[in-house]
């Protein structure tokens, strides 16, 4: 058998020709894996929100990818957010600069210390809600004007937003509204923390044209959403109660009976001259055992009035009456 040396000289260059050829693709064949482009970012709970969950993914930022469960998070929906939608486009946090040693935050950031203006948070949300009804009073209402922004008060990320519930709102509100928190714990409320009442029910937070963020234009119409009964008309009317519940009510809670700001009759004393008891000792007669009382019916000898005793008792209809006994403008207009 012939060697390879007796190969003649032609045959010998084309053998290593080939074993050149073979030993290259064998070599390119073993590295084809490694030269292929990387895997395009996919996107994690958001449409385009790759950009943003190459970093912040499932192993430490389960509760910003919780935006999946919210309205905020659905792909269904074709007016669904994306991360740049409210964040921003951050290209400065995405692609640290070089020389820099923390990374800059987001355009928006909504939590944190390096928080935006809430002008800037508010902004990024009214993008998309401004056209909503219950919001077109926001510019210029008590909580904008004070530097309140949605965050403040809503959970974007949080599957469940506690504002959003009219069980856990009043928790949100209380804590700045801390007065609030104090009349609603008193003997006389709403059922606010029974979770029949919620703050919304009375007040839109997001601004209105009434007084105290009311959802209606003013305290009575808001408060005859539920007491249509008082709302009347009636023969004889009350004046308070044409004017404003909160003369005579304090809506979050008191220590006197039906949410009144005082027990009677001293909170009709207010506005009506005293009287009562003992007629004879009000005009200012010697009553045997009684004290006397001043030509004006006050004294020491009315101190007996107030015991056991409310106008009440006799003026049932005090938010206005239908008796036609009541020709003149005496308290008998409120008679049954």
């Amino acid at each position: 058998m012939k060697t390879i040396r007796s190969i003649s000289h032609p045959m010998r260059f084309g053998l290593a020709f080939f074993a050149g050829v073979f030993l290259t693709l064998s070599v390119a064949s073993a590295a084809e894996p490694a030269l292929k482009p990387a895997a395009s970012a996919k996107d994690i709970v958001l449409n385009g929100d790759a950009k943003c969950t190459k970093c912040h993914d499932e192993s430490d930022d389960a509760k910003l990818l919780a935006i999946g469960k919210t309205r905020h998070g659905t792909k269904a929906d074709g007016r669904t957010p994306s991360c740049v939608s409210c964040h921003g486009e951050s290209d400065k946090h995405v692609n640290k600069p070089e020389g820099v040693k923390d990374r800059p935050s987001p355009d928006v950031l909504f939590k944190g210390g390096h928080k935006s203006e809430a002008a800037a948070q508010s902004g990024a949300c009214l993008s998309c809600h401004e056209k909503d009804a219950q919001r077109s009073h926001w510019a210029g209402s008590t909580h904008e004007s004070r530097d309140v922004s949605c965050a403040n008060c809503h959970q974007v990320h949080a599957a469940h937003d506690k504002v959003r519930d009219k069980r856990t709102q009043p928790e949100v509100c209380f804590a700045c509204h801390k007065k609030q928190r104090t009349e609603v714990n008193r003997p006389s409320h709403h059922p606010v923390l029974e979770g029949k009442v919620s703050c919304s029910d009375c007040h839109n937070a997001h601004g209105s044209v009434g007084p105290k963020l009311m959802k209606r234009d003013n305290v009575l119409d808001t408060c005859y959403q539920c007491h249509a009964e008082k709302r009347g008309p009636f023969v004889h009317n009350h004046a308070p109660v044409t004017e404003d519940c909160t003369i005579c009510h304090n809506p979050h809670g008191t220590v006197a009976e039906s949410m009144l700001k005082v027990r009677t009759p001293f909170l009709c004393h207010q506005c009506h001259t005293p009287h009562g008891g003992f007629i004879p000792q009000i005009k200012g007669a010697q009553v045997p055992g009684l004290a006397p009382t001043t030509p004006n019916g006050l004294g020491k000898g009315t101190t007996n009035v107030t015991q056991g005793r409310a106008c009440m008792n006799c003026h049932t209809e005090v938010h206005g009456s239908n008796n036609p006994s009541a020709t003149n403008p005496t308290p008998q207009f409120m008679l049954r």
